[in-house]
């Protein structure tokens, strides 16, 4: 099954941040993001603040939807994502669903 097709799951906590081998093999399945294997982020560039503003308001009812929601930083026409999951500090296969269905937003 394809990430965007699988749904996030609430995370409890007792789970372990992924290893980089398995981080590295959810990047290869989402489109230009970037690690540091605690978090991922991309920038999406749009022709004004009004495009701007639709991708980010599609991000969060997304977000909201997931029950898993990223860091956001808005400017005139760009957006940076950043995702973790906060309960473990790390990357879970959520922070990749969320990703792979955000790219599919544009």
């Amino acid at each position: 099954m394809k990430l965007h097709q699988k749904k996030c799951v609430p995370c409890e906590g007792y789970e372990k941040p992924l290893e980089p081998l398995r981080v590295a093999d959810y990047l290869a399945q989402v489109d230009a993001w970037q690690t540091d294997n605690k978090k991922i982020w991309k920038e999406f560039k749009f022709s004004d603040f009004k495009e701007t503003m639709s991708f980010v308001n599609k991000v969060a009812d997304l977000a909201e939807k997931e029950g898993h929601h990223p860091d956001m930083q808005v400017h005139y026409s760009r957006v940076k994502i950043e995702l973790w999951t906060h309960a473990i500090s790390g990357l879970s296969e959520n922070d990749f669903i969320l990703a792979s269905k955000i790219d599919k937003l544009q």
